[in-house]
């Protein structure tokens, strides 16, 4: 335990340690660059030895092949004219462009070495065995020869089918692959392409974090409570764009929040304030006298009344925090969705005060079956009931229409013939504490009821939604996940 504590406080004392992006980019990038680089100049620079070698043995071979030629056409009989074939080697050496300075030998049937052009710093060979000159390769790499090793190229001198002797062409390894040139181009090239690849890098992350860079900005902004952000949104690239983009619109919804938040605060205050200073004032008035008999009892049925309505908004408030707290259970069970509908609404409809707005039910011949809890359709059935005869306020109708939404679901659309939502407000109704303007300073509440209500739809596996608003009227739908009616024996 000791440790561990120590081990927390020793990190906490020692907090990691961060780079900022370009850094992190950058030089990730060029030490990648850097590694591929050497990579692929390591492997470059071997395939350049190798066709070096090729190239020169190539070389060898016409050289050998062009000084028997040579030879041959100034031989006067079986002699060789000896002192002529050092102009001859030469000569051969300089047409052909020969790397480095390679040994010439005419060796004899026997390997005798009969005439030599031999290089100063090569080994002075005396002969040449006869399996070596007779064996099938024209090309020989012999190593270890005196600390370095060698190819020897070989070329048979022909007259009437028979070989009279032989030219050898040897040379040094490290002189056939001698490429500094090409070495020191390709290192020009490879450091070129790092520079270039970091330069583009560089600039091309730093276009890339200047708009991050302002996102991260803007997020100190609104953690500060400044909801009022400026960003680029002129990017070409999606992600970014998307990612500058959402942000913006989540300072948008965190101001709009806000000021609802505010507002919630303000009015939770004046509506239970408002029942509060009711109370307050009409039992003070039956404490005092003030007034007696039937009128005492009328002040104290007001007084019950506005406790009632104050309660409920208690209620609904705690009821809410509780379902999203996941501590109120929904049990689904097979619901005829017909009939329940029919008697929730009849419940309703006797509880109201007045009989002005007038509710028709319109559903198929056949009754559905849906996955549901009974209470809480019926929690989201009174409450568009009762948004709706608000909307109406006087006389209007309300239209229940059950039917089939699709294989799976079941739908119920609740239309009145109300003033509409404002197109405005359409997207915020769901919102927490949200109220229109034309409902917070006429009606009572807390801007909890759709919210409420959709919360439940999805409980159920189904969900609530505003298909249409108009000034004609507005239609919401609730949409229930059916079931397969067995028929009972």
């Amino acid at each position: 335990m000791y440790f561990l504590k120590h081990l927390g406080q020793k990190k906490k004392n020692h907090p990691t340690k961060r780079v900022s992006l370009l850094k992190y980019w950058t030089t990730r990038y060029l030490v990648t660059l850097f590694i591929g680089l050497i990579v692929i100049g390591f492997l470059t620079g071997i395939i350049i030895r190798q066709s070096t070698l090729n190239k020169n043995l190539d070389i060898n071979k016409y050289l050998a092949e062009e000084v028997a030629a040579r030879i041959l056409d100034q031989m006067v009989g079986t002699d060789i004219q000896t002192e002529q074939n050092p102009e001859v080697f030469a000569n051969r050496k300089k047409l052909l462009e020969v790397s480095g300075n390679p040994s010439i030998y005419v060796v004899d049937v026997n390997g005798k070495i009969v005439i030599e052009n031999r290089s100063s710093n090569h080994l002075n060979v005396s002969s040449f065995s006869t399996a070596l000159l007779n064996s099938k390769d024209e090309v020989k790499q012999l190593n270890n020869i005196g600390g370095r090793d060698y190819y020897l190229v070989k070329r048979p001198m022909i007259v009437n089918d028979t070989v009279i002797s032989w030219i050898v062409v040897m040379q040094s390894e490290d002189e056939l692959t001698a490429v500094d040139q090409e070495y020191k181009l390709l290192l020009i090239m490879i450091l070129s392409l790092a520079l270039l690849g970091w330069v583009a890098i560089y600039f091309l992350s730093k276009r890339l974090v200047k708009p991050i860079e302002n996102v991260a900005e803007a997020a100190k902004q609104v953690q500060k409570g400044n909801y009022t952000i400026e960003l680029i949104e002129e990017v070409n690239e999606q992600e970014v764009y998307d990612l500058v983009h959402s942000f913006k619109e989540m300072a948008i919804k965190l101001e709009q929040l806000e000021a609802m938040r505010a507002e919630l605060l303000a009015g939770v205050t004046h509506e239970l304030k408002t029942p509060v200073t009711s109370i307050s004032g009409l039992l003070q008035a039956v404490n005092d006298g003030v007034v007696t008999g039937e009128e005492a009892k009328e002040f104290l049925a007001i007084s019950l009344q506005e406790t009632t309505r104050m309660q409920k908004m208690v209620g609904d408030l705690l009821e809410f925090n509780s379902f999203t707290a996941n501590a109120i259970p929904v049990n689904r069970e097979s619901v005829k969705i017909g009939e329940v509908i029919n008697e929730m609404i009849y419940q309703w409809d006797i509880v109201q005060d007045d009989q002005l707005v007038k509710v028709t039910v319109q559903q198929p011949k056949e009754d559905m079956v849906v996955s549901a809890d009974p209470l809480r359709l019926q929690q989201i059935m009174i409450n568009l009931l009762n948004n709706s005869k608000h909307a109406i306020q006087g006389e209007g109708t309300i239209e229940v229409r059950i039917y089939k939404y699709d294989e799976d679901h079941v739908a119920i659309d609740v239309q009145d013939s109300g003033s509409g939502i404002p197109l405005a407000e359409q997207d915020l109704i769901f919102e927490r504490f949200y109220r229109g303007e034309d409902k917070k300073y006429k009606i009572r509440g807390l801007g909890l009821g759709l919210p409420f209500s959709r919360m439940l739809a999805n409980a159920m596996d189904g969900d609530l939604v505003l298909t249409n608003s108009s000034e004609e009227g507005t239609t919401f739908t609730i949409v229930l996940k059916s079931l397969i009616l067995r028929n009972e024996d």
